[in-house]
């Protein structure tokens, strides 16, 4: 497998506050694949602190979770995490994936041992990955 290839840097959120975004380079072959074109974005609120960021006890179960779900989706690959956003109040994880049904077993079988999560999850058809595209396209203006 792949090492996988991501840039981060900050950005501004729709009302102005700060957001950290991860984004992920290597996903040609999922991008080129015309089944995954599912977007799915888990969302996690939290309070954030006087920067719009999670405090250190909180930041660590994220850790935890990213660390599942990369470990999840690496082993199965029915998805990919193309993108996490953090601030603000909120972490979101972005993933392309070719089906509604496996990502959510899939998910629940990366987070059992954790904690029960105050997750939201919304999925919507991006063919084109058009979101994808916007998010890649701030990366390249920082570059």
């Amino acid at each position: 497998m792949s090492q996988q290839v991501w840039w981060t840097a900050p950005a501004l959120s729709e009302n102005g506050n700060r957001i950290m975004v991860s984004g992920r380079k290597d996903i040609e072959r999922f991008r080129e694949n015309p089944r995954f074109s599912i977007r799915v974005e888990i969302s996690w609120p939290y309070t954030p602190d006087a920067q719009g960021f999670p405090d250190e006890m909180t930041s660590e179960l994220m850790e935890q979770a990213h660390e599942a779900l990369e470990a999840t989706f690496a082993k199965d690959p029915v998805a990919v995490l193309t993108g996490v956003f953090t601030g603000d109040g909120r972490r979101d994880w972005v993933f392309y994936t070719l089906s509604t049904n496996i990502f959510g077993r899939k998910l629940n079988e990366a987070l059992a041992h954790l904690p029960l999560l105050p997750l939201e999850i919304k999925a919507e058809n991006d063919p084109e990955w058009e979101a994808y595209s916007e998010m890649a396209d701030a990366e390249i203006k920082i570059d």
